[in-house]
């Protein structure tokens, strides 16, 4: 039999999907699951997104431009300048999702064997994107008790060696929810320049803030525009996952530059997902205010059922809709096998993500799990029902 690649073989499995295989019987089974493993959000997309789409008259979807068209990214230009963030077009690389907006930032900053630098938890998938560029992930652990804000700087700057290429952070991050604070962003951006190293954040969840701690971008920091480059995407922002656009931003000519020769290697990104996008931008303020407010709801009620729940902790996140949940078991992957192979509660089970495959780190995270707080309050409360309830059957099924 032919070889596989040894890449191919060593890409880890996606934690938040791994345990697919179990749901999808439980579902034969008649059993209804509540998805709290994955962010797909349940909120409707703006209508001018839905609207562009439906009511275009194109007679073919011919070619884009392999950086975007100008149009979308010129909307994007007044968008971040809302937040105070002054760009032009050409700063911007319209990327077939946040997902791969990552892999060329990874491709162009890195070589074969390099390193990148990452606070964990973190976004499981990073994991997997540096391990398709060759890349090694170096771990930094921010702690639970601390809500996982950033770690001491000490920590990160132990790790910094000659193959770092750059530091890799979410903001608002996913899975915890920790908001990063004007003084730990610029912080992280002197770190950058000092080192002559990149800064990479992840800024899908920019809209998403619970509570006083304002949003601050790594782009703000105009000193360290060199050194600097942000992802995003309209994903969550506005309930169009299934679009796969998202974008690479950086002042960084010569970085935006090398970007580019990967993106002309996709063409371009999807036409109709690219008019939808540019309508999304249209969309009145009172929408992302209501998406906003809504999950905000959510959160608090999420966070005052599960700690009603004997001996479970609860990180209270300060943004995104993500949060990480202590559990009284041993191997929290288990128990959410467990929940979907052999337990409901009136026919209905929940699926959680496992938090161990958010660790880089080995035997870190194995009680944990990410809850994601994108279904309706209700919903929520009955979640949070079936996982006390859960916990008191596992007790007995492990012993």
């Amino acid at each position: 039999m032919p070889l596989l690649s040894r890449k191919g073989i060593e890409l880890p499995t996606s934690p938040i999907r791994k345990l697919v295989v179990f749901s999808e019987e439980a579902k034969a089974k008649g059993v209804e699951v509540l998805h709290l493993n994955i962010g797909q959000p349940d909120i409707a997309a703006p209508k001018e997104a839905i609207d562009a789409v439906t009511s275009s008259n194109l007679d073919l979807l011919p070619y884009g431009p392999s950086q975007g068209t100008l149009a979308y990214r010129k909307k994007l230009v007044d968008y971040y300048s809302k937040h105070h963030i002054s760009l032009v077009p050409d700063d911007i690389i319209v990327t077939t999702g946040a997902s791969e907006a990552l892999t060329f930032a990874l491709n162009v900053i890195c070589d074969a064997g390099d390193e990148i630098i990452i606070p964990e938890p973190f976004y499981a998938n990073y994991n997997g994107f540096a391990s398709a560029a060759s890349v090694s992930v170096v771990p930094v652990i921010s702690e639970f008790h601390s809500q996982f804000q950033l770690p001491a700087l000490e920590n990160i700057s132990e790790k910094i060696t000659a193959k770092t290429r750059a530091i890799l952070l979410c903001n608002p991050s996913n899975p915890t929810g920790y908001v990063y604070s004007k003084k730990e962003i610029n912080t992280l951006c002197e770190l950058a320049i000092k080192h002559d190293i990149f800064l990479i954040v992840d800024e899908v969840y920019r809209e998403f803030i619970h509570g006083g701690e304002p949003h601050y971008s790594v782009l703000s920091n105009e000193k360290a525009s060199q050194h600097t480059l942000m992802i995003d995407s309209v994903s969550k922002r506005y309930s169009m996952c299934g679009a796969r656009v998202g974008s690479l931003v950086s002042r960084n000519t010569s970085l935006i530059k090398n970007v580019l020769k990967f993106a002309h290697l996709r063409l371009s990104p999807p036409t109709y997902a690219l008019m939808a996008s540019e309508a999304a931008l249209t969309a009145p303020d009172s929408y992302l205010e209501g998406v906003v407010k809504e999950y905000t709801a959510r959160r608090n009620t999420l966070i005052k059922q599960l700690e009603q729940i004997p001996n479970v902790e609860v990180s209270h996140p300060m943004g995104a809709f993500y949060c990480i949940v202590k559990l009284p078991v041993e191997d929290a992957e288990d128990f959410s096998k467990f929940l979907l192979t052999d337990f409901n509660l009136d026919n209905q089970t929940v699926m959680l993500a496992p938090a161990k495959g958010f660790y880089s780190t080995p035997n870190v995270g194995l009680n944990e799990v990410r809850i994601a707080f994108i279904l309706s309050q209700e919903k929520l409360i009955l979640a949070a029902t079936i996982l006390e309830k859960a916990l008191e059957a596992y007790k007995k099924f492990v012993t």
